[in-house]
This record gives C-alpha cells, structure tokens and sequence, in this order.
C-alpha cells in the first residue's frame, strides 16, 4: 500500500504492485526517480533497478525463507529449490549470486542455517539431534562441523555460554 500511495501520489502509473516489485508503464523521467527514491528511503525501503541486483534480493530471501520461515527444511537439493523458487537455471543463479557478492549461495545457505541453529539452541526446546534433523544435516556431526566453522564456538558451548551471538538475518 505504501509504495502505490507513493506511485499514486508522484503520477507513475503502473501495470502490477506485487510484494517487493513494480512493474512501471513507462520508465519514470530522472525527476520522478528521484522523488520515489526519496520517498522510499523515508519508510526505510530501498529502490533498486539494475536486474542483477533485484536476482540476488530475490535469492536472498528465497533462501532466508526457507532456512528461516519454514517449519522444516525442503528435503530436495537446495539448488533445485532455489532454481523452482526463481525459475532460473541453478548455474546461472550460482554465477551471478557470487560474482556480485563474492559468496557463493551454499556459503550463504550454511550461513543462514548457522543462524536459525544458533536461534534453535538458544530456545533450548530441542536437542542437537532434532536441530540437525529440523535444518537438513546428515548428522549431528556435520552441524557441529559446520557451527565450529561458522562460529569458533561448538555448539554445546553456545548454548551454555554466558553470552550469545547472534547477527541480523540482513547482515548475514
């Protein structure tokens, strides 16, 4: 509703709003760019035109959707997810995620999935075995690896630890 009112409010017409994209009749003038990017920017919300950027956005939160909203995760390849999700090739997906980034998506899924472990622990209402199971691991061993790779810390540790660390799902 915001971003019509905003669209509405400068003149733009516009063909479809749907969640986090715009698609314009006709391309705004640099006049009314910069007046819906000023706008936009008041309620904390970024415009982004260059497509490469909005592919990786929309990795992005396929992916923190799925390690993160999701009662469980999918039990088919990551890949083949986010390539159904996309409705891109998986390999290009890969290319453009990491030469923009300079991470590749399965660094950023272990990552997420760090996270949501580290959230898990913290709850402390399941054991590691269930974590490992609820996030996709073979075993508890591999979660464990990879929570020391992550982290620093193993994850025993973590959940007993006097502090505990955790980072914002936009800053992972």
């Amino acid at each position: 509703m915001l971003v019509k009112n905003e669209l509405d409010a400068i003149g733009l017409r516009y063909k479809s709003i749907v969640l986090g994209e715009v698609e314009m009749l006709s391309i705004p003038t640099k006049d009314e760019y910069r007046l819906l990017k000023t706008a936009l920017i008041r309620f904390g919300l970024e415009l982004m035109v260059d497509k490469k950027e909005m592919l990786i956005e929309r990795i992005k939160n396929t992916i923190i959707d799925m390690v993160h909203y999701t009662e469980e995760l999918p039990k088919v390849k990551n890949s083949n997810y986010i390539s159904e999700k996309i409705e891109h090739d998986y390999t290009y997906l890969a290319n453009v995620f990491s030469q923009e980034t300079g991470m590749t998506i399965e660094h950023y899924i272990i990552n997420h999935k760090i996270e949501r472990a580290k959230e898990l622990i913290l709850y402390d209402e399941l054991n590691l075995t269930e974590i490992s199971y609820l996030l996709n691991y073979s075993s508890v061993a591999h979660l464990s690896r990879q929570f020391k790779q992550v982290t620093g810390l193993t994850a025993s540790f973590f959940r007993h630890a006097a502090f505990h660390s955790r980072i914002a799902l936009e800053n992972v």
